[in-house]
C-alpha cells in the first residue's frame, strides 16, 4: 500500500509539474504578445521618422510643366544628313590650383560622349544650282555643314572630383567642362574629315537617286 500511494504520490508531482510549465509558458507567451503590442507603435514611428529623415537628406525632385506651351519659329527643313559621328572626349576644368590649392582648390574629370552630325542643306539650293543638258543632269550642292554636335547626357559623366578642404567646389565648373567637351568633340569631328564625307556621302546617295530617274549620267559642280 505504501508504495502504491507513493507511486499516486509521485504521478500527482509529474501532473502539477507539467501543468506548472505549462502555464509558465502560456505566460511567458502572453508576456512576449503584449510587448510586442506595446512596442509596435514605436517600431512603426521609428520608420516613419526615418523614411521622413531619409526623403529630406535626398528630395525627390518635383517636375512641374507649365500647361502654356509658346512655339516661337516653326520652319520647313531639307537637311540631308549623311554621316553621324560618335565622339569621346575626357576634359580635366580646375580652378585654384595654385600653392593653396588644397584648401580652396577644385578639379574634376569629365568624360564627354557626343554625337556630331553632319549633311547639306537642301533648302539653300537655288535653281539654277540644278540643270540638265541632254540626258546629263548637273548638281551644285551647297556647302557641306554640322547640323548637330552635342553631348550624350546618358552617357556623359564626372568620373572624378577633388576639392579643397575649405570649400564645396564651383557650381559652374560642370557646366564649364560640358561646354568644353562639347566643342572639343565638334572640333575632333571637323578634323577628321566629316565635312568631305557629308558631301561624298550626299554626292552617292542624290547619284543614284537621278539615276534612278532615268537620267544618264549625273555630274555634281563645285563652285
Amino acid at each position: 500500500m505504501d508504495r502504491r500511494k507513493g507511486a499516486v504520490f509521485i504521478g500527482a508531482l509529474l501532473i502539477l509539474a507539467i501543468i506548472g510549465v505549462g502555464m509558465i509558458l502560456v505566460v511567458k507567451t502572453m508576456m512576449e504578445n503584449t510587448v510586442k503590442a506595446a512596442v509596435q507603435p514605436f517600431e512603426q514611428a521609428n520608420q516613419t521618422v526615418q523614411t521622413k529623415v531619409a526623403e529630406f537628406m535626398h528630395p525627390t525632385p518635383t517636375v512641374i510643366p507649365d500647361p502654356v506651351t509658346i512655339i516661337q519659329e516653326v520652319r520647313s527643313l531639307a537637311r540631308l544628313e549623311t554621316i553621324q559621328y560618335s565622339v569621346e572626349k575626357v576634359i580635366t576644368a580646375e580652378i585654384g590650383q595654385n600653392e593653396l590649392g588644397f584648401l580652396f582648390g577644385d578639379r574634376l574629370l569629365f568624360v564627354g560622349h557626343g554625337v556630331v552630325i553632319g549633311g547639306i542643306d537642301l533648302e539653300k539650293m537655288m535653281p539654277e544650282d540644278l540643270w540638265i543638258e541632254g540626258t546629263i543632269v548637273y548638281v551644285r550642292l551647297p556647302e557641306p555643314e554640322v547640323f548637330v554636335a552635342a553631348l550624350d547626357n546618358e552617357k556623359s559623366y564626372v568620373y572624378d572630383r577633388e576639392t579643397g578642404l575649405l570649400t564645396k567646389g564651383d557650381v559652374n565648373l560642370e557646366k564649364t567642362a560640358r561646354e568644353a567637351a562639347e566643342n572639343e568633340i565638334l572640333k575632333a569631328a571637323v578634323d577628321d574629315g566629316i565635312l568631305d564625307l557629308a558631301r561624298q556621302n550626299a554626292e552617292n546617295y542624290l547619284g543614284r537617286l537621278l539615276r534612278g530617274l532615268g537620267f544618264g549620267d549625273v555630274v555634281f559642280v563645285e563652285e
